[in-house]
């Protein structure tokens, strides 16, 4: 297995990471990827930019450099109602939504209860199309109850290889979350969370893992351009 796409990406529009759009398409290109998305933070991250980047980023042709452009935004889940920090106009406007937790964006301290809450109310949103690495002990949500939710919502649960070479102590999540997502029929992406061209596409570590446990390709969306683009099909995303 390989990656036929990379799903959740950063450029220098998130300023703790250091690649340009061209850059990253480039290198998406050279790695023969089909598609690639953009999803730099939204707003209430460090450094992030703000609403009128992604406004703007119609500016963008769907295709670069041979590469299906893919205009998307990476939403802070800002609560423990699962609601994010991207007004639902522009969730209208773009391609692609990755949905996370992270520590910056996410005040008062969590619990598996608080988690599973959010994420139980945010797969009810149809404009996400990916769970971010849900692996993080520290956001530790009850799989058994959300995932065949997500399933059920038609939710991609990304499982990130940045995970495993930034938290490694998110492993053993990683695995029980891929585990149950076989179990229950739950679909996945594999993405690097790249924030250089170095990582882009080269999901290596989470590809040995999905092997190991002896995973269905048939359930991960972006190691296969027909399951891609059935993917796409789906949420009426051209290609």
């Amino acid at each position: 297995m390989k990656l036929v796409a990379d799903l959740h990406t950063h450029t220098i529009a998130s300023t703790h990471a250091y690649a340009t759009v061209t850059e990253m398409t480039e290198e998406a290109g050279k790695l023969g990827l089909f598609a690639l998305a953009i999803t730099d933070h939204a707003r209430t991250m460090p450094g992030a930019p703000g609403p009128f980047y992604f406004e703007s980023l119609s500016i963008l042709p769907e295709y670069f450099k041979g590469v299906r452009l893919l205009a998307g935004i990476e939403a802070n889940i800002c609560d423990y109602d699962g609601n994010l920090d991207v007004e639902q106009r522009l969730q209208n406007s773009l391609d692609w939504i990755v949905a996370s937790m992270h520590m910056p964006t996410l005040k008062g301290k969590p619990s598996v209860e608080k988690c599973t809450n959010a994420y139980l109310k945010l797969a009810e949103n149809p404009n996400v199309n990916v769970i971010g690495h849900s692996g993080s002990e520290y956001f530790k949500y009850d799989y058994d109850t959300v995932i065949p939710k997500f399933a059920k919502e038609g939710k991609l649960i990304e499982i990130n290889d940045s995970a495993f070479r930034y938290q490694k102590d998110c492993l053993e999540n990683c695995v029980n979350i891929a585990k149950l997502c076989k179990k229950y029929g739950a679909r996945i992406c594999v993405d690097t969370d790249s924030h250089f061209t170095h990582t882009l596409g080269r999901a290596y570590k989470t590809l040995e893992i999905l092997r190991d446990i002896d995973f269905p390709e048939k359930l991960i969306v972006n190691t296969n351009v027909d399951n891609l683009k059935s993917y796409f099909d789906e949420k009426n995303i051209s290609y």
